[in-house]
């Protein structure tokens, strides 16, 4: 038996394994697909394995619904970080979660429970080098370019939804594709997501991101996410959104972006780390077989 914690970080929801007390399940790329399911498994965006670390008080492995590892997840590690603090493995206000990206310095905010609440996380600096995000265009910053031509992407609902034919790519340590439209809910994102994922623009596939400017200070946006699909918020793309947003001139350095999950308040100066504050929620435990 395998014991987890189901969590969420803004209605972004994993299963999370504490390896401090279990053993590794040889094949969490087998696992993450199972646990996932929302109708035969636990229900999830993915598996997150909370793990020993040499270099900070944990370490985050993330692995998406279809059973892909990625580099990181910023509303998953707020949760690493929650599960960290309430279950003693490191019990202070600032703690330090080792991830794909690097070591991250993260704030605990506790409620009057004395449980971890909100958490603002330092997310290091964005990747702006086409190559490094990585995509194939060339070599320099990829911001405001015009749209490529991406087979089956054409169509009525770019009307529908007013969509600004250009896009930015910003990597948090994970890639993202930010488009602009006047009306995030017109977009078919169930049918365009895939496109944006899998575009060959994009040689490790990418998280795609649809925004609504409100004000320059408050944005909404949806997100398609590589390897899970429609999901309720992506911490690493509400900071890339922040990103994309300040450089294309649309939004200020703080913005609260509304996400279907809930609200995440991002900051970000120019030639400085983004940083995002957020909840973190425990749902439930149980005992996974096998």
């Amino acid at each position: 038996m395998l014991r987890f914690t189901k969590m969420h970080g803004a209605g972004n929801d994993y299963v999370y394994v504490n390896l401090f007390a279990e053993t590794l399940p040889s094949t969490p790329e087998v696992l993450a697909p199972l646990v996932s399911d929302r109708h035969t498994g636990i229900g999830g965006d993915g598996l997150i394995l909370i793990c020993p670390s040499e270099r900070a008080d944990a370490r985050m492995r993330m692995f998406n619904a279809d059973g892909s590892e990625s580099e990181m997840c910023g509303n998953g590690v707020r949760c690493v970080a929650k599960y960290v603090y309430d279950h003693g493995i490191a019990s202070r206000p600032e703690i330090t979660i080792e991830t794909g990206r690097g070591v991250l310095t993260l704030q605990i905010s506790a409620g009057a429970t004395g449980k971890a609440e909100r958490i603002r996380v330092n997310m290091g600096e964005p990747i702006l080098e086409a190559g490094a995000i990585p995509t194939t265009f060339p070599a320099g910053r990829v911001v405001d370019l015009p749209l490529p031509e991406i087979p089956g992407f054409a169509g009525d609902w770019q009307t529908a939804c007013g969509l600004e034919p250009r896009l930015t790519c910003v990597s948090m340590g994970n890639p993202h594709v930010m488009l602009f439209c006047r009306d995030v809910a017109a977009v078919p994102l169930e049918r365009i997501g895939p496109l944006l994922e899998h575009a060959p623009q994009f040689p490790r596939r990418i998280n795609a991101h649809f925004i609504q400017v409100h004000s320059p200070t408050e944005i909404t946006m949806r997100t398609w996410e590589r390897g899970s699909g429609i999901t309720l918020a992506c911490g690493t793309g509400a900071c890339a959104c922040a990103v994309a947003g300040q450089l294309t001139g649309k939004t200020s350095g703080r913005v609260l972006a509304h996400l279907p999950g809930g609200d995440l308040e991002l900051e970000w100066t120019p030639g400085g780390p983004v940083y995002m504050t957020g909840p973190a929620t425990e749902v439930f435990t149980g005992e996974w077989p096998g």
